[in-house]
């Protein structure tokens, strides 16, 4: 075992793991474990400090190199673990001087234990061209980092930086060759991803950017897109999601509340109506499209009738897929210094939004019982749909072949293949 990188969080870290990987490989690195955290919530932090013990336990000689949005928003904390060898932030993870810097420290007795910079001083995201992806059927391909907006709750801003966007031409070099490595479907990834092209000469949105992929790159089988902000999807995205098969009819939603009041102390930019009226919009180009959603439970001063209006989002949306957060408070943000809910009121709540999406799921699997649907083959007995429904095969089939299968059932949670 030359590098292994333990992801945690979301799709543009599962993207720049192997980034991590090559130029941790390439400065040298052997017998070393890289454990990429997240600092979404709490409890994120909480599961990567519990792992890089359990990481220590089990290979003892073994270099544990910290990293990831944890590591840049509080690197105190993994420094002071005796178990993490060296900690380095979002910028360093990424590049070759980084490495060849945390490379250089193992070396010398004297060497800071931290090697963070400054993210907000980041102004451009240099493109990585990422041609496989260890063990995936599905490739991810980042195009923006960082964030310009200041939601209360949110900390990822100060560990990813300001929003940075890929240029164009390296997007589409990087997709084309995924797909010459017989990749079938690419999911395109970043922090804000809607917020694309801002900082590009000429402020091409995501939009435009979507239909130069699906241009360029006729071989390309399926393009997805990772979370989304609705309020910033151009016309050009929603042209190009009804004109185009080959982009998923999957959306997921960074909509956080259903309820105004609370989304205005969250600091977002949409009201209850844009989120309705966004979904209705999209459906009517493209009926069969399916959504999930970022929603938050028991946000500063969220009432029980506050709370009931982000219940009712679920069906005034008609959510499939739901990524439910309890609220955690972040050391750092306003949302942390507001009135704060009581913990077991916020569990109870969450729990009650998870059962709701659990209805809502099992509605929609019920559904596809009878159709056919093309479906990626992720494992042998294993893959998603068009609409990102995880399927179970009755036979087995080779990981990466896009095949039509008829639903027969299901089992709560995935599709039964015939």
């Amino acid at each position: 075992m030359s590098v292994e990188v333990v992801t945690f969080g979301c799709r543009l870290n599962a993207a720049e793991s192997e980034v991590i990987r090559r130029e941790a490989e390439a400065a040298g690195f052997n017998d070393t474990v890289v454990v990429n955290t997240c600092a979404v919530t709490a409890e994120a932090v909480r599961q990567a400090r519990q792992t890089i013990r359990a990481l220590r336990r089990e290979r003892p000689q073994a270099k544990i190199v910290v990293t990831g949005c944890a590591a840049q928003t509080e690197p105190q904390t993994f420094a002071a673990m005796p178990e993490a060898d060296r900690v380095i932030g979002n910028a360093e993870k990424l590049s070759a001087h980084g490495w060849a810097q945390t490379r250089a420290a193992f070396d010398l007795s004297d060497a800071p234990k931290t090697i963070v910079n400054d993210i907000m001083a980041a102004k451009e995201t240099a493109p990585h061209l990422v041609d496989h992806f260890s063990g995936r059927t599905r490739a991810f391909v980042q195009v923006q980092n960082g964030c310009d907006h200041r939601c209360t709750f949110c900390i990822i801003p100060y560990g990813r930086g300001n929003s940075r966007s890929v240029p164009m031409g390296a997007v589409v070099d990087d997709v084309q060759a995924l797909v010459a490595n017989d990749y079938r479907e690419v999911v395109l990834t970043g922090v804000d991803i809607t917020s694309y092209g801002a900082d590009l000469p000429g402020a091409p949105k995501l939009g435009t950017l979507v239909k130069q992929i699906l241009k360029h790159v006729p071989e390309l089988k399926r393009l997805r897109l990772s979370s989304i902000d609705s309020v910033e999807a151009d016309r050009d995205l929603l042209d190009a999601l009804a004109a185009d098969q080959r982009l998923m009819p999957h959306l997921h939603l960074s909509l956080q509340s259903g309820d105004d009041l609370i989304l205005k102390r969250m600091k977002r930019r949409h009201l209850r109506a844009d989120a309705t009226a966004f979904c209705e919009t999209v459906r009517r180009i493209r009926p069969d499209t399916v959504f999930g959603a970022d929603l938050i439970a028991g946000f500063p001063t969220e009432t029980e009738a506050m709370f009931q209006n982000t219940l009712d989002l679920v069906e005034d949306c008609g959510l499939t897929y739901l990524h439910v957060f309890p609220f955690s408070p972040r050391p750092g943000t306003p949302a942390a210094r507001m009135p704060q809910v009581a913990r077991q009121v916020v569990k109870a709540r969450a729990a009650r939004l998870r059962e709701r999406g659990a209805t809502a799921l099992t509605r929609y699997l019920d559904g596809e019982i009878g159709t056919t649907r093309r479906v990626l083959i992720e494992s042998q007995d294993s893959g998603r749909t068009e609409h990102f429904a995880p399927v179970k095969l009755a036979v087995p089939v080779r990981a990466g072949a896009i095949i039509d299968l008829k639903i027969t059932a299901h089992d709560g949670r995935q599709l039964l293949a015939a």
